[in-house]
């Protein structure tokens, strides 16, 4: 529903018409920081999108955003919210990345949102010019230079934004995102965090992703805080510089996945924090994937000493289709356990521990005006303690996907309320999450979630981001490990794991090279397009 409105009077973007003292900080080389005060990035805001109207772009005109870690992507986003236009946030071309494959991705974007423009940093233009389409190819800089600083309040479009999902079981879709669900999540964070203009937030996620976009940059924008951000592969080099953050200029809030926690706990060594003090850390959100145990336990354990409270380690979960955040432990509480086997886990059934427990990480309770149930196979209502599909309902819903053939996902919209495709179990009031429904497999009544056999080849010691399971049916039950640049004693002590855990399943096995494992922004497996490459025989069995 289209609503009357003004830019100018929606709480993501009053704060572009108003003076505040803050700063946003951006890594670059050599330990430097480059600064732009809030004033500042408003006067570039209001020069980009007066610039759209510029170039000819009307109301609810759709604008692709393919912008690096920086203030043109801020530029980019709010400008198109305030001139009345719905941005699409894509990611840039990542380092390494095959320009085929990213071409690929870019282009059933463009498909499925039909963008007027693409707003695009000048290195991406030779890569984006060939699936751009019809939309014009232009940069945050030829838009401020075409507009000014004083464009007309422009009404709402009918959508803040459509955020593409990251695609982790199958290929992306582009949810529609109001501007009711968007204000009322990021205000449902910010009491959850109780955020503060003096609670500084510090963030490595990519700029388009949900978690990064939504948690760790509209949501301390619109509270006018400080915010240091470093690109993620800053963050992959150079975990420390993000540390130093908390540790040394007194940021407090920050968001991660599970594999941010173990990438720390890789590659700083105590001796290194020496100096730093992180008793003002207050917020460490997980979630965009199964938080771990032994995860939250070795990173606590790792900072503790320089002042990390245990507190602040808050399991979470959310989806693109909530707009980002659904349930999260409250602050000044201390994560909690269940202990579950997960192979002993029958859909409908009570969890129970069984024969070989698992501590399973509580990702607290549904944020304020968020609803959270589990139903059985018929969509029936399940009490405490019983496993079976998450539905979430309530204020932070989106309004459905924009229309795109040939995409499929077991999360879909029912009656309102979003059945996710996850299956997990509440307890005391906090949801415990097992897995994707499309990444599960019955074997004699039990189901068994391929992360829990990613979990058993991690504690095997085998690296976490060179393998990844799937498990499906075709004549009977199917078990196919595919595992990246494996010498043979590898491999077999992997297919020793899988074999035991998937005992009734046919086990297939596949050695690629590295970076055949498909894998979203946020790093979890595209478990469905790897099954579909399974299928078709993409992959040769080892």
């Amino acid at each position: 529903m289209r609503t009357s409105r003004a830019a100018g009077e929606n709480s993501l973007l009053s704060w572009t018409h108003q003076p505040n003292p803050h700063i946003v900080r951006f890594a670059g080389a050599d330990d430097q920081w480059t600064h732009w005060p809030y004033t500042k990035l408003a006067e570039r805001i209001q020069r980009v999108a007066s610039g759209l109207r510029a170039h000819g772009l009307e109301h609810n005109d759709i604008v692709m955003l393919v912008e690096p870690t920086g203030p043109d992507f801020i530029a980019g986003y709010f400008g198109c919210q305030l001139a009345g236009m719905i941005p699409v946030p894509v990611s840039p071309l990542a380092f390494g990345q095959a320009v085929d494959g990213y071409q690929r991705h870019v282009a059933h974007i463009v498909q499925a949102a039909q963008p007027r423009l693409v707003m695009a940093a000048p290195s991406l233009f030779e890569p984006l010019q060939p699936v751009a389409g019809h939309a014009l190819l232009v940069s945050a800089e030829q838009l401020a230079d075409a507009g000014d600083t004083a464009p007309k309040d422009s009404p709402l479009a009918d959508l803040a934004m459509l955020q593409f999902t990251s695609g982790s079981t199958g290929r992306p879709r582009g949810v529609r995102v109001p501007f009711s669900a968007l204000e009322h999540n990021v205000a449902a964070i910010g009491r959850w965090l109780r955020q503060e203009p003096e609670d500084p937030t510090a963030s490595w996620l990519p700029m388009h992703h949900d978690m990064g976009l939504i948690g760790c940059l509209i949501t301390p924008i619109v509270h006018q805080t400080d915010l240091w951000l470093l690109p993620p592969e800053q963050f992959i080099r150079d975990p420390l510089r993000y540390l130093r953050c908390f540790g040394e200029f007194g940021a407090r809030l920050t968001a991660m996945p599970d594999f941010g926690l173990r990438h720390i706990v890789r590659r700083v060594k105590p001796e290194q924090l020496s100096g730093l003090d992180f008793s003002q850390w207050r917020a460490v959100i997980v979630g965009a994937e199964r938080v771990s145990h032994d995860a939250l336990g070795d990173f606590w354990r790792l900072l503790a000493p320089y002042g990390l409270d245990r507190r602040s380690l808050l399991p979470a979960y959310g989806l693109a289709e909530g707009t980002l955040a659904v349930t999260g432990l409250a602050l000044d509480v201390t994560w909690s356990t269940v202990e579950v086997d997960p192979v002993a886990v029958r859909l409908g059934q009570p969890v129970t521990a069984g024969l070989k427990p698992t501590e399973m990480v509580g990702c607290g309770a549904p944020l304020d005006g968020i609803t959270v149930r589990i139903l059985d196979d018929q969509g029936r209502p399940l009490p405490e303690g019983m496993a079976g599909e998450i539905e979430v309902g309530g204020l932070s819903v989106t309004a459905g996907y924009e229309a795109a053939p040939g995409v499929e996902s077991s999360t879909r919209y029912v009656d309102g309320a979003i059945r996710t495709g996850d299956t997990g179990f509440l307890s005391g009031g906090e949801l415990y999450v097992l897995g994707r429904l499309g990444d599960s497999l019955k074997l004699r009544g039990r189901t068994l979630f391929a992360e829990d056999v990613e979990m058993a080849l991690e504690s095997a010691g085998l690296p976490r981001h060179r393998q990844t399971v799937l498990l499906g049916q075709l004549d009977g039950p199917v078990a196919a490990l595919i595992i990246e640049n494996a010498d043979e004693a590898r491999l077999e002590r992997a297919k020793a794991v899988v074999a035991r855990l998937t005992e009734g399943a046919q086990l297939v096995a596949f050695s690629v090279p590295i970076g055949t494992i498909m894998r979203t922004t946020s790093g979890k497996p595209k478990r469905r397009a790897l099954w579909r490459s399974f299928c078709t025989g993409k992959l040769e069995e080892h």
